[in-house]
């Protein structure tokens, strides 16, 4: 069986989440490195990967890598890629995406046009022909240049992962799904904790949660580009990722997760896109303000993304803002506060300082994910053996 190098990008500061999610899978990683995971898989590593992972933004199948300090090495190094064995005769294939960071190419234009050159000069010799319909499979390449060392990765998804086939109805400013994953997967949440988003927009911390809790794969209502490379990718690989994916699901679980947000429209939007992953009946979602912000019971969460100026709020609303989230927040008891924000004074007008901060690229915003630890559950067993004692 063969076997390729895959490379999944992922958000800034949360390469950590992916390599744990990829290591889950059963899959050996060959490289971290900033805002990417290399590991080795085979077709069927294609298809779950695909299908699996919550928190890579795609899948690359890594077709070369080699040194370029001018374009004649660019070229030479590209036609010396064996691409006969990636795209055949009819494929379409194109440079979608180049870019260079302290390298001396730093054109994306050029670098995408002398690539293709390249490649339709090595696939003209193999394949015995002078011109290409490319009306078969697309075969879009993403390519990396790092310190003049170029990193070719053949595109497997298609659409972005975090496309997930369920927001249709967004609010102004989402977070998306591949991050809201990778933030609650980065908190000690589970599906027996209590989990409350008070900005929750179009819904995307609830409807990942509840995703996560019914073990529910976040690709499973979406195709990938890959499906169509009979080449590579037996279809046999997808059928049995998919039946893989469903047979996991289980709905049948008691879980209290809210949203809510102080917009009814965004609220509805919100509902909708639940509805659509097929998660609506695990979340309450109210059109509340933050300010009505309270829970009888005891250590839940508070996971969610307020407004931080730049895309919604005027900054001069901010400091009231976040003094009311830090009031609703010291009168529930023994919860923890998680938000992700680039709002430099939140702990300021929260009133704390944050017990832990992580630094997280939302895009190219350097955004803050303040971590506010509440105290842990008694456990289970600790807890029956006192109401043992007590009857």
């Amino acid at each position: 069986m063969k076997t390729y190098e895959l490379i999944a990008p992922c958000h800034f500061g949360l390469e950590a989440v992916l390599k744990k999610e990829i290591l889950d899978l059963g899959y050996e990683i060959s490289q971290v490195e900033d805002g990417r995971v290399t590991f080795i898989g085979d077709d069927e590593a294609v298809c779950r990967a695909n299908i699996f992972l919550r928190t890579a933004e795609r899948v690359l199948l890594k077709a070369g890598c080699f040194k370029a300090e001018t374009f004649e090495e660019l070229f030479q190094g590209t036609r010396a890629i064996p691409w006969e064995e990636y795209i055949p005769e009819d494929g379409k294939f194109w440079v979608a995406k180049a870019s260079s960071i302290k390298s001396k190419l730093f054109s994306p234009s050029d670098i995408q046009s002398i690539m293709k050159k390249a490649m339709v000069e090595r696939l003209k010799k193999h394949y015995g022909v002078t011109w290409f319909p490319e009306n078969g499979a697309s075969y879009p390449l993403r390519v990396f240049l790092y310190k003049d060392m170029v990193t070719v990765g053949i595109d497997t998804s298609g659409d972005s992962l975090h496309k997930r086939g369920y927001r249709t109805l967004t609010s102004k400013a989402p977070i998306t799904e591949t991050l809201a994953a990778a933030l609650i997967m980065l908190t000690p949440w589970n599906r027996d904790r209590i989990l409350v988003d008070p900005f929750c927009g179009s819904g995307t911390f609830p409807i990942e949660a509840a995703m996560l809790a019914a073990n529910m794969a976040p690709g499973m209502n979406r195709s990938f580009l890959s499906e169509e490379w009979r080449n590579l990718i037996k279809r046999k690989c997808w059928y049995e990722a998919m039946d893989e994916a469903n047979e996991l699901v289980d709905t049948d679980i008691k879980v209290d997760i809210q949203g809510y947000d102080i917009d009814g429209d965004i609220v509805k939007a919100a509902r909708s896109n639940a509805e659509s992953a097929g998660v609506a009946d695990m979340i309450h979602f109210q059109q509340r303000p933050v300010s009505a912000l309270s829970h009888p019971k005891k250590y839940g969460f508070i996971l969610t993304n307020p407004p931080y100026g730049e895309r919604i709020e005027d900054k001069s609303n901010l400091p009231a803002l976040y003094r009311e989230i830090g009031e609703r927040y010291a009168a529930l008891d023994a919860w923890s506060m998680y938000l992700i924000t680039s709002y430099e004074d939140a702990e300021k007008y929260i009133g704390r300082k944050a017990d832990k901060n992580r630094k997280i690229y939302n895009g190219m915003m350097k955004t803050y994910f303040y971590q506010f630890l509440g105290p842990k559950p008694p456990r289970r067993a600790a807890q029956e053996k006192k109401e043992g004692t007590d009857k």
